[in-house]
């Protein structure tokens, strides 16, 4: 994974290994962490120049959350968010996705609500080419549980959980 401040001293004119460009897809995979049965987790496509602010917005929707908490994206030792300095977070709206990435198989961790510190791993699946056609929508097959309500059910819920986020479904959106 690449840091932002080598991301940015690099281009894709001057370093071969440099992150994927804008007209790249990156799909992602976001696992919900600590629910085992059955597994919670949403497939997403976007493009590699994509914020990490925009992220938050989509895997908030992708999960059926109201995004009614805090949240930050870490990275090894960096950590991204909204930029609040009692935090310390670096200010998410200034790097992409892309940026720090290297390539499939590249993990991230998500956590969303402080509180109930909603852990996710995301993982790079593939690298596309970006579609031509804005209209044309991906669809890739269901693969997992609609919602961690289900798992809540069965009685497997993370640990000191309160509240279990909204239903969605575990489809690609792009």
């Amino acid at each position: 994974m690449r840091g932002p401040e080598q991301a940015q001293a690099t281009t894709p004119d001057n370093d071969p290994s440099a992150s994927p460009s804008s007209d790249v897809i990156v799909q992602i995979k976001a696992k919900l962490l600590g629910v085992s049965k059955p597994p919670v987790w949403r497939r997403l496509q976007l493009r590699a120049d994509t914020r990490l602010d925009h992220l938050h917005e989509m895997i908030v929707a992708a999960f059926g959350w109201q995004d009614h908490h805090m949240h930050v994206f870490t990275i090894g030792p960096e950590e991204f968010g909204v930029p609040e300095p009692e935090l310390g977070f670096a200010d998410e709206r200034h790097v992409s996705i892309g940026e720090l990435i290297g390539g499939i198989g590249d993990k991230l961790r998500y956590t969303y609500d402080f509180g109930d510190d909603w852990e996710h791993e995301i993982t790079v699946e593939d690298l596309l080419d970006a579609d031509p056609d804005p209209t044309t929508q991906s669809s890739l097959p269901r693969k997992a549980p609609a919602h961690p309500r289900t798992a809540a059910a069965a009685g497997d819920t993370p640990t000191s959980k309160k509240s279990l986020p909204t239903p969605a479904t575990n489809e690609t959106k792009r």
